[in-house]
């Protein structure tokens, strides 16, 4: 390696996270000094640091390498500590930036067919780009990268080519993502919510998503430095995504949503990109409708369904694999929250793929059982609800009803989940279901001596004593808050309710749904045995009827007034024949 090939060479630089078990400590040396560099460059001294071994271990090495190689080495150790940063410095940094982006933008406008032209400019403007980094530490001079226009260039040069194949030289739209990922910093935005705001106005006002999505487009990921700039332009969505949630939207409908999908569905091995593809898509769903409605039109839905259907007869096969699996399931029932979305799962035979891995026993069952709750939940799961029960469902769901699997650790699961979910899809079928197939689902209840009933009152009593301890040590606490002169407001009774219903009382005004359905069903022998085995076990109709009441109260949050009364006058009409 010649002293040429040494001032060319460009070290790996690391991504936000390590997106692999070596790949961690890339990049950590090369930021270290921070400020301006006084004799090397910060690019020439990285390069010699990383081939100095090998250089000196080449027999063949001249009188003259070495000597320049000493001299290297002697500015390196005699080079004085860098300037302090503040905003003047910072000032001049920016206005540097701005000169070296011009010249470079001059030159390559000049010489479009001559790379060799316009390298060098390439390289300082890459510099100047390192050396902005240092301005990540201090978010309350944000406002300096704004007024004086650097964010405006920055996101210019996200569209910016690299035409010279031969030297290998570092693409400066990766060197803007690779500085714009280290700005957005979650923790470093929240050091200065003013600087930040500041920030994220104007590179959402530059339409920095669209960019960041027309440049992963142009980037080729089995090239390392490349892959690690698609792993960093979705750190900048999600840093952003967390500081400011409204935005999701926007970057969504800005070409984003297509990526991800298009992505996610790429016949490429797994790697760390389709792990952080898969969790960005989980965060642009949550709690809006807006973007589950683009998904839906962009059958997404078939998309997570096909990418899913892998886990139906294998486990995830490590860890991260197996976080991917359940972001995508995360994705899907959060798009199950839209009516119009439950069709797309109905006609993509979303429910044959979840029987199926509730059949199979493998880590996706527990998921499966989640989206089931989702798509047949409310009204909106009616047909649905109806279908299930056509491919044979009943078989499947109430085994797991009968018996909580024990192997519910493996995918960190509770046993109160799962009898939720299970409670809840049943629960809904009840509501939902017409002629033909609830005559099937309440027959099951009256099979092997109305054992699902024996079993239905066993939880009962279990999440009715979980309830009723939670509501003593409330009691106890509301006492005590009265003894010592404090208020009981809305906020607190809130989050007492919101205590309840985590020790159990969800799942127990499910099971009493289900108890006071069956009851009314018209088939005697089921409320017999539900009224048969309550005077057994010291239980009280008026407690259920309690229960239900308060239940009805709550019911239909998020949906139409109209909805509400009329649901609640069934539950009561009900409750009143029970």
């Amino acid at each position: 390696m010649d002293v040429g090939e040494l001032l060319n060479y460009q070290p790996d630089r690391g991504a936000k996270r390590p997106r692999g078990e070596d790949e961690g400590a890339a990049g950590g040396e090369e930021d270290s000094r921070g400020g301006k560099q006084k004799g090397l460059g910060a690019r020439e001294l990285a390069r010699y640091r990383e081939s100095v071994a090998e250089m000196r271990e080449t027999d063949e090495m001249t009188e003259d390498k070495k000597k320049i190689l000493d001299k290297l080495m002697d500015q390196d150790e005699e080079e004085p500590e860098a300037e302090p940063v503040d905003e003047s410095s910072v000032k001049k940094m920016i206005l540097t930036f701005e000169k070296r982006s011009y010249k470079n933008q001059e030159l390559r406008i000049k010489f479009p067919d001559n790379p060799e032209k316009f390298m060098e400019s390439e390289l300082d403007l890459n510099d100047i780009i390192q050396e902005m980094h240092v301005i990540a530490t201090m978010p309350d001079l944000y406002h300096l990268l704004v007024e004086l226009n650097a964010v405006h260039s920055l996101l210019g040069l996200l569209s910016h080519e690299n035409t010279d194949i031969l030297l290998h030289t570092a693409h400066v739209a990766i060197a803007v993502v690779d500085l714009l990922q280290e700005l957005t910093d979650i923790d470093t935005l929240h050091e200065s919510e003013e600087g930040a705001e500041v920030l994220i106005d104007a590179l959402l006002e530059g339409q920095v998503v669209a960019l960041l999505v027309q440049n992963m487009e142009r980037l080729d990921e089995q090239v390392k430095e490349e892959a690690d700039g698609i792993y960093n332009t979705l750190a900048i969505v999600e840093n952003m995504a967390e500081f400011r949630p409204g935005l999701c939207t926007e970057a969504a409908q800005q070409g984003l949503m297509q990526w991800l999908l298009k992505r996610i569905k790429a016949k490429m091995p797994f790697d760390a990109n389709k792990l952080y593809c898969s969790e960005i898509l989980a965060i642009l769903l949550q709690n809006n409708d807006s973007t589950r409605e683009l998904l839906g039109e962009m059958d997404g839905i078939d998309v997570l369904l096909q990418q899913l259907s892998v886990f139906k007869r294998h486990n995830p096969n490590t860890a991260e694999e197996q976080e991917m699996m359940e972001n995508l399931f995360d994705a899907l029932c959060s798009c199950l929250m839209l009516p119009s979305n439950r069709d797309r799962f109905l006609r993509g035979e979303g429910l044959q793929l979840m029987n199926l891995m509730l059949r199979e026993k493998k880590m996706s069952r527990t998921s499966a059982l989640k989206v089931l709750d989702h798509g047949m939940i409310g009204p909106e799961g009616a047909d649905n609800c109806h279908k299930f029960v056509d491919i044979l469902g009943l078989r499947t769901i109430f085994p797991l009803f009968m018996k909580t699997p024990k192997k519910m650790k493996k995918t960190g699961n509770s046993e109160k989940e799962h009898e939720e979910h299970v409670c809840s899809v049943i629960a809904s079928m009840l509501r939902n279901l017409k002629s033909q197939q609830r005559t099937r689902l309440l027959n099951k209840f009256t099979e092997n001596d109305c054992e699902k009933v024996d079993r239905l009152m066993e939880l009962h009593f279990k999440y009715l004593e979980a309830v009723q301890q939670a509501d003593k040590r409330i009691e106890g606490e509301k006492h005590e808050m009265v003894r010592r002169g404090e208020i009981l407001d809305d906020g607190m009774e809130d989050e007492f309710y919101l205590r309840r219903l985590d020790a159990g009382l969800f799942v127990l005004q499910l099971i009493c749904y289900i108890m006071v359905e069956i009851s009314n069903s018209g088939i005697s022998q089921l409320q017999q045995r539900v009224h048969q085995i309550l005077n057994l076990r010291g239980g009280s109709v008026k407690v259920v009827r309690h229960i239900m009441r308060e239940y009805a109260e709550s019911i239909g949050d998020g949906k139409a007034e109209e909805f509400k009364e009329a649901e609640r006058k069934r539950i009561m009409d009900l409750v009143d024949k029970f």
